[in-house]
């Protein structure tokens, strides 16, 4: 498994203190890019909180999706949580060790008091004693956030005092791509109250269910109810423990939304989304809890053309750090169509450039603060499929082809414009974590002959 070591620099530990006002909550950043550029500790927020111990539990409940692994439990690896500033709400974000939950505070308006931050991304330290304090919190005190450095700090900062360095495999980086790929097909599936929703989560069974069918839920009435058979509105839940993070904030949950994709009978992800006052905190669970996000190909298509590649140098250029990205509006500024800025947001999703909110159905624009653009080049099958086609193994033969992989011949049809193929991958998956090496060779193939031909 391909890996690198993200070194994390912060010019002094998190912490929480108290001070004549009330409270201080100082975040402290480590390199990020902003409208200026990058910056090695850029400052998004300061200012006071509406809802002081909501936003602490908020914020330790995305501290602990990134040091679990729910799956193969072994040592705890973890990366500090994401921060990005969209100018009307801080967003922090996380993902787990085993790469299949993903989790998002969104700090609204509302809960930052009116107040405006910055704009930017960057990761903040959330170190074992702030996460000792932050538990401890109680009482209504006033409680003041600072992400960055202190105002006069800022030019006087020498140097890190503070390093971290975390393993970052590529098919962690995948996975938080995929994660999003995932959510933009998602519908609001149910919504419960505050109350019912405390009910259902507490109802769920604690322990892991490895090997078992995966649980699925369906609205009746006012609240949730199990089924063996995904139906009409069902959504999955696929190992119920995994929303555990989600007890951080359950006394203060005002509802819960469940989002989940068209049931057609196979396990499924889905989003859990609990509304809190002035904020909202997501967790997005892969199809099955022994596998992450990473391996779901739903980004392959939109990395399989040039065009695509093309098109999301010119629609990145356009970006300002917006909280909802409107595709007809990108459409109308770059001069595509939106189906061509859709499948452009997917490729920058790969590079950590988008993220996708359910609760709004819309991408928001971040830049995640390492080189997620190695998920695109060791995608494996991505790179076999690169490799297939510089090697002359695809055949083009109208809506078939043929395409010679070691000792075998796979043949691969299109029907409507999607692709099949003879392979084991398609057999097993019919195309639902996304296309085989072969399909993408094909598909790949197309494109070049295409270009061929208008060149000539």
């Amino acid at each position: 498994m391909t890996r690198s070591v993200q070194a994390l620099a912060y010019a002094r530990p998190s912490a929480l203190e108290s001070t004549g006002s009330g409270r201080l909550l100082g975040l402290e950043t480590a390199g990020g890019l902003t409208p200026r550029g990058a910056e090695a500790h850029p400052r998004f927020f300061s200012g006071f909180l509406a809802s002081p111990q909501v936003a602490a539990r908020g914020l330790l409940a995305v501290a602990d999706v990134a040091a679990a692994r729910y799956h193969q439990r072994t040592r705890p690896g973890s990366l500090d949580p994401v921060v990005t500033g969209n100018g009307d709400r801080l967003r922090f974000e996380s993902f787990s060790g085993c790469g299949g939950v993903y989790a998002r505070l969104d700090v609204l308006d509302e809960g930052l008091g009116g107040a405006e931050t910055g704009h930017g991304t960057t990761n903040v330290d959330v170190n074992d004693p702030l996460r000792e304090a932050l538990s401890r919190m109680a009482g209504d005190d006033p409680l003041h956030l600072r992400v960055g450095p202190e105002g006069m700090a800022v030019t006087t900062l020498g140097g890190a005092v503070v390093e971290k360095k975390v393993p970052l495999p590529d098919r962690w980086l995948r996975g938080f791509a995929e994660a999003q790929v995932a959510s933009a097909r998602f519908d609001l599936r149910a919504e419960l109250t505050g109350a019912e929703a405390v009910r259902f989560l507490r109802s769920l069974p604690r322990a892991r269910s490895r090997g078992r069918a995966p649980l699925w839920v369906v609205q009746s009435g006012r609240t949730l109810r199990p089924t063996t058979r995904p139906g009409p509105g069902a959504v999955c839940l696929p190992g119920p423990d995994r929303l555990a993070a989600l007890e951080r904030v359950l006394r203060y949950a005002a509802g819960l939304r469940v989002y989940g994709p068209v049931p057609d009978g196979l396990a499924a992800p889905s989003a859990w989304e609990v509304v809190l006052r002035g904020m909202r905190l997501t967790l997005t669970l892969s199809p099955d809890p022994a596998r992450g996000f990473s391996g779901e190909g739903g980004v392959l298509e939109a990395l399989a053309t040039e065009e695509a590649a093309q098109d999301a140098e010119l629609v990145a250029v356009l970006l300002a750090w917006e909280p909802r990205i409107d595709p007809a509006d990108l459409a109308a500024q770059a001069g595509l169509t939106v189906e061509r800025v859709r499948a452009a947001l997917t490729r920058l999703g790969t590079a950590g450039r988008v993220g996708y909110d359910v609760a709004d159905a819309a991408y928001f624009h971040r830049e995640l603060p390492y080189d997620a653009d190695r998920a695109e080049r060791h995608n494996p099958r991505l790179v076999a499929a690169r490799e297939l086609v510089a090697g002359g193994a695809v055949t083009l033969d109208g809506d078939l082809a043929t395409v010679l992989s070691g000792e075998r011949r796979y043949r691969v049809r299109q029907a409507d414009g999607a692709l099949s193929c003879t392979c084991r991958w398609w057999t097993d998956h019919r195309g639902r974590r996304g296309p085989c090496k072969h399909a993408l060779a094909v598909r790949m193939a197309r494109r070049g002959a295409v270009l061929v031909e208008a060149g000539r």
